[in-house]
């Protein structure tokens, strides 16, 4: 899991709820973004910068890394020169797909509803 299970204590047994378990995993500014490109097809590290131009170098790589570390995507290293590494959903990672989607359409009937109503932003609950 990420570093969210070290800073908040999630229990090691994984007791945690199950939703907590996902967010675990996909949670962080990028992942969702890089999950989401990834369901279109493989993709090299130079690709998601063109893709994602504000996020740095490192924060894509420790991204990766812990998407890699979970199961969720592969990284696969052809010995060229110069050497190129490609990135790609798991099978596992792909059963993610109705989860991003979903977010997806959640994320778009949330901006039109912004769209139609830009006070929205500024409600107090």
């Amino acid at each position: 899991m990420g570093d969210r299970r070290k800073k908040y204590g999630v229990s090691p047994d994984m007791q945690a709820c199950p939703v907590e378990t996902t967010l675990d995993v996909i949670s962080g500014k990028w992942k969702g973004i890089i999950l989401y490109q990834l369901l279109n097809g493989t993709k090299r590290f130079n690709e998601f910068r063109r893709l994602n131009p504000g996020i740095t170098q490192f924060m894509l790589t420790l991204q990766l890394r812990e998407l890699e570390r979970d199961g969720i995507i592969h990284r696969e290293i052809y010995k060229e020169v110069p050497p190129r590494v490609e990135y790609s959903l798991t099978e596992f990672g792909s059963t993610l797909e109705p989860v991003i989607m979903s977010m997806k359409v959640w994320g778009e009937s949330y901006k039109a509803r912004l769209n139609e109503n830009p006070m929205i932003q500024g409600e107090e609950s």
